[in-house]
């Protein structure tokens, strides 16, 4: 099964996430939107960053995961690598997500090629069938 596939949008970055559940989607979704700034398969995991989040929706949830890294990126110079543990959970008011990031530092060993700026709501999409697939549109 394909981690990810980037489709073709006019302006934007866009993508559809595949995983057999839930957190494997989510996961890899996050790798689809590291590839769009930098080659996640080439950083080595020296860093970590534990992340927990709440979202009213399954929605919500995942922009703000994904916002999560663009923020990391932006503030602690952080290239996402790999996404571990992730675990989705319902709570009485939406659901929870813990994850726990491993990448490294920017530096020459890095190429960069893209920024993306933010996640969008427009076109997002989880679905369930035979296994997950979210779509996400990026604004780079």
């Amino acid at each position: 099964m394909d981690k990810y596939r980037i489709l073709p949008h006019t302006a934007d970055g866009k993508f559809q996430a595949y995983g057999r559940t839930l957190e494997e989607a989510f996961g890899n979704a996050a790798l689809a939107t590291a590839s769009l700034m930098w080659d996640w398969s080439k950083v080595e995991p020296r860093a970590h960053h534990f992340v927990h989040l709440k979202g009213i929706d399954r929605e919500q949830l995942l922009v703000k995961f994904l916002g999560e890294t663009i923020y990391l990126f932006e503030t602690q110079r952080f290239l996402l690598a790999k996404v571990d543990g992730l675990r989705i959970r319902p709570e009485f008011e939406g659901f929870s997500l813990e994850a726990l990031l491993g990448g490294d530092t920017i530096s020459d060993r890095y190429e960069l090629y893209g920024e993306v700026k933010a996640v969008t709501y427009n076109d997002l999409k989880i679905e369930e069938c035979d296994g997950f697939t979210v779509q996400v549109v990026v604004d780079m």
